[in-house]
């Protein structure tokens, strides 16, 4: 069995787990899921530069009230377990953790405990961050020693639902 961990930051659309699912081809694949519910303050200039890109102005004037920090955990929590719910509807293992503070280091530890072979990081653009390779991607290709496969998610706000 191929053992993936995937770094998530919101609930994964029917797409998102039809698309990690079938990387693969036939083999079976374990999902050990990290998501990292919305950082704190600081964060915020950033998600509305990386909205106003792609054009998401609606989005960009929406972020002041978004729930952040330990506001946000209860919602990852919920993002968490529609995401586990839908690996497993699709026929996969998958069990997963929230991860409050240093995700970086989570992740080297998740990868470690259950002797993964790569690494998937699906998030929406960050096109500053990953700019200055200071996305989660970028900086878990030197941390991790597994390969590190940098995917976007399917965006709700093209139609999709979740999984």
């Amino acid at each position: 069995m191929f053992t993936s961990v995937l770094m998530i930051e919101k609930a994964l659309t029917s797409a998102d787990v039809e698309f990690v699912t079938t990387l693969h081809g036939d083999e079976p694949v374990a999902f050990h899921v990290l998501l990292q519910p919305r950082g704190d303050q600081a964060d915020r200039l950033l998600r509305a530069i990386d909205d106003i890109a792609i054009g998401a102005l609606d989005e960009a004037a929406r972020e002041s009230a978004k729930p952040e920090g330990k506001d946000a955990a209860a919602q990852g929590r919920q993002a968490l377990d529609i995401s586990l719910v839908a690996l497993r509807a699709a026929g996969s293992d998958a069990e997963g953790r929230l991860v409050e503070e240093h995700p970086l280091d989570a992740l080297r530890a998740v990868v470690e405990e259950v002797g993964a072979d790569e690494v998937i990081v699906l998030t929406d653009p960050h096109y500053v961050e990953e700019f200055f390779h200071r996305d989660w991607a970028s900086r878990a290709r030197h941390k991790v020693g597994v390969p590190v496969l940098k995917l976007f998610s399917h965006s709700r706000t093209q139609g999709q639902t979740p999984a």
